[in-house]
């Protein structure tokens, strides 16, 4: 299950893929469709969230930056 991290409030607009870029800000990039390119990537939110290792950082449908565990994680040894 994923665990909400921080309320954003992103609103999403149609042929846009959204994302946590490395720097922890939402960002987003126009989605390539029939032959078209895609778009250089845009940041929407300066937010700044730190990241740990073993969890994929996401925005879910409420516009706020969820994680989740990942199953195969490398584990140290």
């Amino acid at each position: 299950m994923a665990e909400k991290v921080l309320k954003v409030g992103v609103e999403r607009e149609d042929g846009f893929l959204y994302y946590i870029d490395k720097d922890g800000d939402v960002s987003r990039a126009q989605m390539a469709r029939g032959g078209k390119k895609g778009g250089k990537p845009k940041k929407i939110a300066k937010v700044g969230v730190k990241k740990e290792k073993g969890y994929l950082y996401f925005l879910d449908k409420k516009g706020d930056i969820s994680r989740a565990k990942m199953v195969n994680a490398k584990k140290k040894r």
